[in-house]
């Protein structure tokens, strides 16, 4: 079977999760990624700890070879300059400080490569005073960009958030990223620079709030002073200790709607609601009244009701829910692997799908240096030297390799 990538090399020397995880969209088309590990392994691989059985690492790297490599000594920056020297695209997550420090400057390896897209990924930048500063998505993604206190409880102080968000979604920017430097590259011949950032993206995200303070409108302010209180757009706990979100975004033409799936069309007529100003004017009184009838019901039967009215809303899945849902299997979001182990036999596809193209079926993550001797053997080295290599700690190899 062929695939519409296996003609790239890319090498991925990023940690953890966010450059990382382009690659991996990389790998599911069909490059050849190969993964630069330090001989003691990605951190990323014991993030919630050995008895976790490394979950994460089984998403993030899947269908990738992996070279065992301590690019700190001189011999190892020579092997990777030397992988690089016929890459196609080159993943980084280094600091500036790193970079140099790595001897991986841009304009170095162009010299060495042209044809090489240079794909970084940082935490707040190249540039200004905190481009040293290390992050994480908690940090950049969430935190620095307002996305945290906009969740926050009304009144309360901000809750610690989920990792990984902002680097899946990061990751995502810096593939279109590379996929563009390619596309370019089609008609130059050469290769570029590109980048992107954890702050970068979770300003985007949060652009439409940002804009509106922009303009005027502080929503962060008007939060903090009143909370969400739209009854039309709030999250309601069912009888049977579920919860749903509304979001009905033109509450004027859905309240006769919305009230009679409730099962009282009579506050169609109710003096006190005569119109949408009047209904918002009391909008507290009208949000316990949708509460007491939403909490009266189970989950299945007030979504029933909401679907005859094709009203907008969804159930607040819990996640061991999400990974057995029919309709995400259906479309294959939740994918099959052909693993063995009985920790990865389902995964999470990449949300990228180009009919009439064939993805990867999801592959074990490989150990530590498992294709150290055939990425080697691939670059030239002779078997003598890869043994040197090897002696020296520079290169870590799997037995079986």
């Amino acid at each position: 079977m062929s695939y519409m990538l296996e003609d790239l090399k890319v090498i991925d020397a990023a940690s953890f999760l966010a450059a990382p995880g382009a690659a991996t969209i990389m790998a599911d088309y069909g490059a050849d990624v190969i993964k630069v590990e330090a001989p003691r392994g990605d951190a990323y691989r014991l993030l919630h700890g050995r008895y976790h059985h490394d979950y994460n690492w089984h998403l993030t790297s899947r269908n990738k070879r992996d070279i065992g490599l301590d690019i700190s000594k001189e011999e190892g920056r020579a092997v990777l300059h030397r992988l690089i020297d016929d890459a196609d695209v080159l993943l980084i997550n280094f600091r500036e400080d790193q970079v140099k420090k790595y001897e991986l400057e841009y304009e170095a390896l162009k010299a060495r490569n042209k044809r090489l897209i240079y794909a970084q990924l940082t935490g707040f930048g190249t540039v200004g005073p905190d481009k040293h500063k290390r992050g994480f998505d908690i940090t950049g993604w969430w935190a620095r960009t307002g996305i945290m206190d906009l969740i926050k409880p009304h009144g309360g102080s901000p809750t610690f958030p989920v990792g990984g968000v902002g680097d899946h979604a990061s990751a995502m920017t810096l593939f279109g990223a590379i996929m563009m430097a390619l596309y370019q590259r089609e008609k130059t011949g050469e290769g570029k620079y590109v980048s992107t950032s954890l702050v970068a993206n979770g300003c985007w995200a949060n652009g439409m709030h940002l804009q509106g303070v922009i303009a005027g409108y502080d929503l962060g302010s008007i939060l903090d002073e009143k909370g969400y209180r739209s009854p039309f757009a709030m999250v309601y706990k069912t009888r049977d200790e579920r919860f749903i979100v509304l979001v009905l975004t033109n509450p004027a033409r859905e309240w006769p709607q919305l009230v009679t799936c409730l099962g009282h069309p009579e506050w169609i007529e109710d003096e006190r609601f005569p119109d949408i100003r009047a209904i918002m004017k009391q909008r507290d009184l009208v949000r316990d009244m949708f509460s007491d009838v939403i909490g009266s019901k189970n989950l299945s039967d007030i979504c029933l009701a909401l679907d005859k009215e094709n009203l907008t809303y969804a159930a607040i899945e819990k996640i061991s829910d999400v990974v057995q849902d029919a309709h995400l299997i259906e479309n294959e979001i939740i994918i099959k692997t052909n693993s063995d182990n009985p920790d990865f036999q389902w995964t999470v596809a990449n949300p990228i799908q180009i009919h009439g193209e064939d993805q990867r079926p999801p592959t074990d993550p490989p150990e530590i240096g498992e294709h150290s001797r055939e990425i080697l053997l691939e670059a030239g080295y002779a078997e003598s030297d890869i043994e040197k290599l090897l002696a020296s700690g520079v290169v870590t190899a799997q037995p079986s390799s």
